[in-house]
C-alpha cells in the first residue's frame, strides 16, 4: 500500500506507473488436509508469487499453475523460465498508464496464460493502489461481499457427509463434490438422501467421455445445479452432445481459456454456466470479457478456485463482485486449507458470504513478510 496514495495517484495520472523492479518467488504452503480430485492428490500448494515495484507502490499476485501439467499444460518450472527470460525483462523499466497497456507485451506469446495473468494481475493491484481505490472498483464490481460455497475433494461417503455437515453449519451456500469414474453416482445419491434441498454440484475434472453418458444421465436425476467439466480439458464439441442429452446444466472450466472459447461454447450450447478463473484465462481483461459475453448469452458465471493462498484469494474476491457472478464461488475461508496464510489479514467467510478485503486500496491485503520467508523455496530479483 502506498504511503501517500494521493501523491501516487497524481503521478499515475500524469504519466502512468514506472515498473522499477520485480520480485519473483516460488512458495510452498502445506495444506491442512490432502485435496483429492480425479487427476491426483495435492498435499502442498506450490506457486509463483510476483511483486511488481515502482514509485513507492507494490502490486502482488499469485500464479495458479501446478508443478506438473495435471490441470492444464502450464507448469511452475515453465512459468518461472518464461517470466524470468521473457516477460519480466520486457516490462521492468517501462511505464504503463493502465493494465491494458501491457497487452502488446503479452499477446505475441502463445499460450502461457497463467504466467501472463500473474503479471497483469500484479499490475492491476499496483494501478488501483496508484488511484487510491479498491481493485473491485477498478474492475467495475458492484458488491461489498460475495457468496461462496465449498469444494470437497474425493473421500469416502462417510467422510464426505461429515464435511458437508461442517460446511452447512458454517453457512456455505453451495456444496461441490469432486467426482471421478467409480466415485460418482453412489456418493451423490448418499448426499442427496441426507440433504435433499441443498444447492449441490459435481466437478469431474475431465474424467469422463461420451461413452460415460449413462453415468452422467444417472447424475441427471439428483437435482444438481450443474455438472462441471465432465469431458476433456480441450473439448467444446462433445460437451454440446452431452448438454443436449441432459436436463442438468453443464458448466465449463478447463475448456474456457478465452472470450472466443466462451462465445463458441455458448453458441454451440455446450454449456449453460461458465466457471471463470482469472489465472486460467490470462488475467482480468480476459476475465471481464468472458463475464460480459456470458451475460450477453444469459449464462451465469462464478469464480473458481485453485487452492490459492491469501493473495490469489483476495484477487478472486474482487473479481467476483462483478454483476454476472450470480452463483456462489470457490473462495471459502482460508483456514479450511492452511494453518497459516501468507497475508496479515484473515480471509474468512461468515454465513456463506466473503467480504471484500478493505485494508487499503488495491487488493486490500498485505504480505506477511516474516512468514513468507519461511515458506519460500526460491526468490529472484529484477530491477533497472
Amino acid at each position: 500500500m502506498p504511503e501517500n496514495p494521493i501523491a501516487s495517484s497524481a503521478g499515475a495520472l500524469r504519466g502512468g506507473i514506472l515498473i522499477e523492479a520485480a520480485e519473483l518467488r516460488i512458495v510452498s504452503l502445506p495444506l491442512l488436509t490432502p485435496f483429492v480430485i480425479s487427476t491426483g492428490t495435492m498435499t502442498c500448494k506450490t506457486f509463483p508469487l510476483l511483486v511488481l515495484k515502482g514509485e513507492g507502490l507494490q502490486g502482488v499476485a499469485e500464479a495458479v499453475m501446478d508443478p506438473t501439467p495435471d490441470y492444464l499444460e502450464e507448469t511452475v518450472p515453465g512459468a518461472i523460465a518464461f517470466l524470468r527470460d521473457v516477460l519480466l525483462p520486457s516490462i521492468v523499466g517501462k511505464r504503463f498508464a493502465s493494465p491494458y497497456e501491457l497487452e502488446p507485451y503479452l499477446v505475441p506469446w502463445r499460450g502461457h496464460r497463467m504466467a501472463k495473468a500473474v503479471v497483469e494481475m500484479a499490475f492491476w493491484d499496483m494501478w488501483s493502489k496508484s488511484l487510491g481505490i479498491p481493485l473491485k472498483t477498478a474492475l467495475g464490481g458492484v458488491r461489498e461481499h460475495v457468496d461462496v460455497g465449498v469444494s470437497l475433494g474425493i473421500a469416502t461417503i462417510e467422510k464426505t457427509l461429515d464435511r458437508i455437515e461442517e460446511a452447512l453449519a458454517d453457512g456455505y451456500k453451495r456444496t461441490k463434490l469432486k467426482i471421478a469414474q467409480g466415485h460418482d453416482v453412489r456418493i451423490v445419491e448418499a448426499v442427496r438422501n441426507r440433504h435433499p434441498e441443498i444447492k449441490l454440484t459435481v466437478d469431474a475434472n475431465t474424467d469422463y467421455g461420451l461413452a460415460d453418458l449413462p453415468v452422467l444421465r444417472a447424475l441427471d436425476e439428483f437435482n444438481l445445479d450443474y455438472i462441471e467439466q465432465p469431458l476433456a480439458f480441450d473439448d467444446i464439441h462433445d460437451h454440446a452432445q452431452v448438454q443436449a442429452a441432459l436436463k442438468t446444466a453443464i458448466c465449463l472450466d478447463e475448456s474456457i481459456r478465452s472470450a472466443s472459447d466462451t462465445r463458441k461454447a455458448l453458441e454451440a450450447r455446450a454449456a449453460r454456466v461458465i466457471n471463470i478463473k482469472v489465472g486460467r484465462v490470462g488475467g482480468f481483461a480476459a476475465a471481464r470479457a468472458i463475464h460480459d459475453i456470458s451475460a450477453a448469452f444469459g449464462a451465469p458465471v462464478w469464480c473458481g478456485g485453485m487452492l490459492e493462498a491469501g493473495i490469489g484469494r483476495a484477487h478472486n474476491i474482487h473479481l467476483a463482485t462483478l454483476a454476472n457472478f450470480t452463483k456462489p464461488g470457490d473462495t471459502s475461508s482460508a483456514s479450511r486449507y492452511f494453518e497459516r496464510d501468507i497475508i496479515n489479514e484473515p480471509l474468512e467467510a461468515k454465513n456463506g458470504e466473503m467480504p471484500v478485503p478493505e485494508n487499503g486500496p488495491g487488493i486490500g491485503v498485505t504480505l506477511d513478510r516474516e512468514f513468507l520467508e519461511t515458506v519460500t523455496d526460491h526468490v529472484e530479483e529484477f530491477g533497472t
